[in-house]
């Protein structure tokens, strides 16, 4: 009898499934769990007050991201929050016995970024994280999602999780890309044609020429923005590509486990007459470096063309979120994207603070000068990824032009930890979020690639970086 053909999920998630529960909610096995300094001290409170035990601290991992501080040469109490938050964790997960990346550590740094980076992310993995944008690891054909504080305590307790099976989306881009343009000009792109609520309900797989061409840094970049459209889950199906860049990675299997797992892991892409519920085919040759004009990742247009008018969008809902994210940006409609002074650039986050990313925008600054008018920084991803970089002499292109190399950290991404942008300021980011406050009260957030946001800071306002080749 012939197999029922399977998509990716559909393969990962049937693997994991314990038990279907009557009201049809699964119960599921988690084969990684990522602790952050938000979530972790709480999480293994809630358990020692309940008298119990992290059931698997083997295949939890513990690091310091949203509120450490990312100024050079910080310390444990640099950010005061974030230091009462890390003695905790420390604490908590030493007792426990789970693996903790401290400051200072070779594999500290964001846990989307560490993971793969560690090789703690696997293909076929189902992997779960008190953060909304683990998404990410499905870069490397991992079934990953973020789950709220409860859940963070129910599977520190059991290594399960009760979910509920959600349909599945296929997304294509087929085409080469033009020069200058990445994968996060493709997903803002997707996320302006289709909406910020296209993914509702549904896991996302990521497929065609143009993503088979990424590499797995721009893979995750992709998975990383898939919440932004409303998906919990993005996956890219797991290839030579996948395979080369985890061969020797920390703690992925070695020697003839590799092999051993490296023949499964070509098992888990989509098969040929698999059924998606939902399927779009974008034309990824037709798209041009992106940048967001608004307070959701959907206020997005081609740097070349100009903050769109209400009357262009298809609902009235959204024509009143297009004139409340007017008054905030302080934009006008018809008012061209080029040539909008800007105040702050930060190239950092879980989207866009990996070796690749850092290297594309020193590719950029190199030889130039940041603005007079522009604080610029570079904040990497994990300290590995820093090692590199200074490693390749990335920071001295960065420092000579201007730029502040922090330490790793989800720094400016998020008004967590002291790193913010003044009220009223504009800034270009290369992380995911653009929301009101998202930066800190009354920032202006517009995201965009590493590539643009270096542009930005050399010219001291919004420009087209194909113009800087």
């Amino acid at each position: 009898m012939q197999a029922t053909p399977e998509t990716l999920f559909q393969k990962v998630w049937n693997q994991h499934e314990i038990r279907v529960f009557p009201d049809g909610v699964s119960l599921l096995h988690v084969d990684r769990h990522l602790i952050h300094d938000l979530e972790a001290a709480p999480g293994l409170s809630r358990l020692a007050g309940n008298r119990q035990r992290v059931a698997r601290p083997d295949l939890t991992f513990a690091s310091p991201d949203h509120a450490v501080a990312s100024m050079p040469g910080r310390r444990t109490d640099t950010n005061p929050t974030g230091g009462r938050l890390l003695r905790d964790m420390r604490r908590l997960t030493a007792a426990a016995g789970v693996r903790l990346f401290d400051i200072g550590d070779p594999a500290q740094g964001i846990l989307h970024v560490v993971g793969p980076e560690q090789g703690i992310t696997l293909p076929g993995a189902l992997i779960v994280c008190g953060d909304s944008h683990t998404c990410t690891h499905g870069g490397l054909g991992a079934l990953a999602f973020g789950i709220g504080s409860s859940e963070v305590a129910h599977v520190l307790a059991t290594q399960t999780l009760r979910q509920r099976r959600p349909k599945v989306m296929r997304l294509v881009f087929d085409g080469r890309l033009a020069g200058r343009v990445t994968a996060k000009d493709l997903i803002l792109h997707a996320i302006g044609a289709l909406g910020s609520d296209a993914g509702r309900g549904y896991a996302l797989e990521f497929a065609g020429s143009a993503v088979a061409a990424l590499s797995i840094e721009e893979r995750l970049t992709l998975c990383n923005l898939s919440i932004e459209m409303g998906a919990k889950i993005g996956m890219v199906a797991p290839d030579d590509t996948a395979f080369a860049y985890l061969h020797g990675r920390p703690f992925a299997p070695r020697g003839a486990l590799f092999d051993l797992a490296v023949v499964q892991w070509r098992k888990l892409a989509s098969n040929d007459d698999a059924v998606f519920d939902k399927e779009h085919v974008l034309d990824a040759s037709t798209i041009a470096p992106q940048i967001t004009w608004g307070i959701n990742p959907e206020h997005v247009v081609p740097v070349t063309e100009a903050v769109p008018f209400p009357k262009d969008s298809d609902s009235a809902q959204r024509r009143n979120a297009m004139a409340a994210a007017y008054d905030y940006m302080g934009v006008q409609p018809g008012q061209p994207m080029q040539g909008l002074a800007v105040d702050y650039v930060f190239i950092g986050s879980c989207a866009n603070s990996r070796i690749t990313d850092l290297r594309e925008a020193a590719s950029v600054v190199r030889g130039r000068r940041v603005a007079a008018a522009v604080q610029a920084w570079v904040v990497p991803g994990s300290e590995a990824t820093k090692r590199q970089a200074e490693a390749e002499g990335l920071d001295r292109i960065f420092t000579d032009a201007g730029f502040e190399w922090r330490e790793a950290s989800c720094s400016m991404c998020l008004a967590a930890n002291g790193d913010t942008v003044a009220p009223g300021k504009r800034c270009i980011s290369t992380s995911n979020r653009n929301f009101v406050g998202r930066q800190g009260p009354g920032a202006r957030t517009h995201l965009a690639s590493p590539a643009m946001a270096a542009a930005a800071a050399v010219a001291g306002c919004i420009t087209d970086v194909r113009k800087m080749a």
